[in-house]
């Protein structure tokens, strides 16, 4: 069904143009992240959303026609600004006349700063930059998507700089489980591609066409693995649960596969079964270079239940120490937590296993809820502002200043993103930017994308310093 932005949007602001004083002219707004649960955002997902929604001619006749009907029910006869809308049908052939400047996708950016502004380009249109808030301020969820993975990377890259002997398998150790406990397909697409900026697993097949179809991305975006669940385990039976292990050994000869194994014992399953009836074919697999055996706990008290299995496989298995003096399992033979995965829950489980002389190496995560759903637009205080307007030809400086929350003070007048003195993001707020300095580009002008960033350059701005400093 062809989509209608006209009636995407909150249906009190379809009667904001008979709101604005006489004279208006020209709104301009920002959006920035004015806080929240990490000192910085990684901006991401607009280009999505101008492709998808904004892009090319999205005003029809058919749909001004639904969209006055519509809200002459909803709202009352006479509210909907039919003629504003045909106006935009006629002269501008059904494209939005909107200009939007943006700092580049991927960008790391400390919170309270702006990250894109918005502005109408015909003076009749100046009620259209706040119509279309609601579809272009649903850029918060890749970005806090996008934010929160970079976090649990960060957290990731810290134990393995302190417990392994480099940092070469950082981008395989969080993998998106996700998909099931996504709100949409869409979500899932979205939410699971912005992982996709920080790491390069996932099973949320949904997540690889938006770098494709988006981010002009030709390659793999995600890799996932062969992964047993409690269905093709449970259904050989408790009493052979041995063999539905055995099975998956013999059907995978190469490459990484997972196998969850506390259906009933997760202890015995460690030692009696992968580490006594099952020990040949294990160590087989180091034998021919195959890939490793990742064990799966899915159930209990994730820093406990870790490193209780790990104590047991070393038992079994044996290790190495590694050059950081931690321990290692031998390279067929890794183990994989995916029950209980968040940014609050990574350091417990990694401090816990560094207590016990345990490397990162070791170890990789599944996060699902706690990686694509537990996060809200709140989150990282996402926020879109009217701060400039011209009446009757004189411009004004705008914004709010709630005497109960002095946190929601709002930014004033036209806006740059610049870099000071030190290197450091600075907001030049009231025109007292340098246009030359800018950092926010136009993206999108008239119904036209008029830049477009790439997966791969997304990725190479996102990526960790302590990433970069040891490529180079």
């Amino acid at each position: 069904m062809d989509r209608n932005i006209l009636l995407e949007t909150d249906s009190y602001k379809v009667t904001h143009h008979l709101q604005y004083p006489p004279g208006a002219e020209h709104v301009y707004s920002y959006f920035e992240s004015r806080g929240g649960k990490f000192p910085e955002t990684v901006f991401f997902g607009l280009q999505y959303i101008l492709k998808k929604s904004l892009v090319g001619k999205v005003v029809t006749r058919e749909k001004i026609e639904e969209a006055a009907a519509v809200f002459d029910a909803h709202l009352g006869p006479g509210l909907f600004n039919k003629e504003g809308w045909m106006y935009i049908l006629e002269k501008h052939g059904g494209k939005l006349p909107v200009r939007i400047k943006a700092v580049a996708e991927g960008t790391v950016v400390p919170t309270r700063n702006v990250l894109f502004t918005v502005e109408n380009t015909d003076p009749k249109c100046y009620w259209l930059t706040n119509y279309i808030e609601g579809i272009l301020v649903q850029v918060w969820y890749p970005l806090t998507v996008c934010t929160s993975s970079r976090e649990q990377k960060k957290i990731i890259a810290k134990y393995l700089d302190e417990t392994a002997d480099n940092l070469d398998g950082l981008l395989s150790k969080l993998h998106d489980f996700g998909f099931r406990g996504s709100t949409s397909i869409e979500s899932a697409g979205i939410g699971g591609a912005a992982h996709l900026v920080n790491f390069r697993t996932t099973a949320t097949i949904a997540s690889l066409s938006v770098p494709r179809d988006y981010y002009g991305f030709t390659g793999m975006a995600g890799y996932g693995t062969p992964a047993a669940e409690h269905s093709t385990v449970t259904s050989w039976s408790k009493d052979r649960e041995v063999d539905a292990f055995r099975n998956m050994l013999e059907s995978f000869l190469l490459g990484e596969w997972l196998c969850v194994s506390d259906s009933y014992n997760i202890w015995d399953a460690c030692e009696k079964l992968w580490g006594e009836e099952l020990k040949d074919l294990v160590e087989d697999r180091g034998r021919r270079g195959a890939g490793p055996l990742v064990v799966r706990p899915d159930s209990g008290d994730p820093p406990t239940v870790v490193v209780k299995v790990l104590d047991i496989l070393e038992s079994k298995f044996g290790t190495r120490t590694n050059s950081k003096g931690y321990k290692v399992l031998p390279d067929y033979l890794r183990v994989i937590q995916g029950d209980g995965i968040s940014y609050e829950s990574l350091s417990g489980i990694l401090q816990h296993m560094k207590l016990n002389k345990w490397s990162a190496d070791n170890l990789a995560f599944g996060s699902g809820g706690g990686l694509l759903q537990k996060v809200h637009r709140d989150t990282q205080k996402c926020a879109y502002k009217c701060s400039y307007a011209v009446i009757n030809g004189k411009g004004v400086n705008i914004f709010k200043d709630p005497i109960t929350d002095h946190g929601k003070l709002s930014k004033k007048g036209r806006i740059t993103l610049e870099l000071d003195e030190s290197g450091q993001f600075v907001t030049r707020t009231e025109g007292t930017g340098d246009p030359d300095k800018d950092l926010l580009v136009t993206v999108f002008e008239n119904g036209e994308l008029v830049k477009e960033y790439s997966f791969e350059e997304v990725r190479e701005r996102a990526e960790l310093p302590v990433v970069k400093n040891q490529s180079s």
